[in-house]
């Protein structure tokens, strides 16, 4: 088994901790009515667009989500909530340290002993679910949970669907595929995002994301015999008929989509398998990007 592999499926039982720990959490992350940015890179900038999406949803105040090398410095926010697995990204290290003294920033992390312990004023440590592998799986999600979880938004259902998630066989025909496509609405737009970004690292796989109406403006061209369309949540009407007219296989997620996407991080290294690749050391891609001064 590789690491990745191992990481994945200990998902359920980390997102149960993460839960737990939610509680305690209130005076660290974003407080009702805040405005507030969340940043990362890569991995940790998708679930920054889900995090905005789902606190922005419930009420909670402005949200916005932008890569830690893109964040708008004209703008004004009550704080900023970085997520760094590494606690050692160029990027996320360089924007706090230019807010530091005057916007409160946190940080979720999974390694105590880096840099990002002393960039942000405040730290949340969720080092049971850090990696060996460069990949990520457990950490995007275990800090994506405990963020539903301070929004009131985690259940238990979430957890159970994810343990389906490990145990259920993929679709029929969907590792042989040679195009992938992820649709999300709402805050499972940067799931669908993160889903395209875990098969490309993984398997150096042709896989796309979007928002699940933008699909139909050009990007549904693409698909035919051999591709598939994997929907994260519920599909606007009309749509899976409309892809499986094209010969395309239409995957429609009937989980959580949180739970969808731990069946994608599946598909990731099976896909992996399939082509003799070792997901555990995808080509060009290290743990961190620390860039040289």
């Amino acid at each position: 088994m590789t690491h990745v592999e191992d990481e994945l499926n200990s998902q359920p039982e980390c997102w149960t901790r993460a839960a737990a720990e939610a509680v305690g959490l209130g005076g660290v992350l974003p407080a009702p009515r805040e405005r507030v940015a969340v940043v990362g890179c890569g991995t940790s900038y998708f679930m920054a667009q889900a995090i905005a999406a789902l606190r922005e949803g419930a009420g909670q105040g402005e949200t916005d989500a932008f890569a830690a090398s893109e964040f708008p410095h004209g703008r004004t926010y009550d704080r900023v909530l970085a997520l760094t697995r590494s606690g050692t990204t160029t990027e996320v290290l360089d924007l706090l340290g230019r807010l530091k003294g005057r916007t409160r920033t946190a940080a979720i992390t999974a390694d105590p002993n880096t840099p990002v312990m002393a960039a942000a004023h405040d730290i949340v440590v969720l080092d049971y679910a850090d990696e060996r592998s460069v990949v990520q799986t457990r950490f995007a999600t275990t800090a994506l949970t405990l963020l539903r979880a301070h929004l009131g938004l985690h259940t238990d259902a979430a957890v159970a669907d994810a343990r389906v998630a490990l145990a259920a066989e993929l679709p029929e025909g969907l590792v042989e595929c040679g195009q992938f496509t992820f649709l999300g609405r709402g805050w499972t737009v940067g799931l669908a995002n993160e889903a395209g970004l875990k098969m490309r690292e993984a398997s150096l796989s042709w896989t796309e994301a979007y928002p699940a109406m933008e699909y139909r403006h050009g990007p549904i061209s693409i698909t035919t015999n051999g591709t598939a369309t994997w929907m994260f949540g519920e599909a606007p009407e009309g749509l899976a008929e409309q892809v499986r007219s094209t010969g395309g296989l239409w995957v429609e997620g009937r989980l959580d989509p949180l739970a969808e996407l731990v069946r994608a991080q599946r598909l990731a290294v099976a896909v992996a398998a399939a082509r003799g690749l070792d997901p555990d050391r995808p080509r060009h891609l290290t743990r961190s990007v620390i860039l040289a001064p």
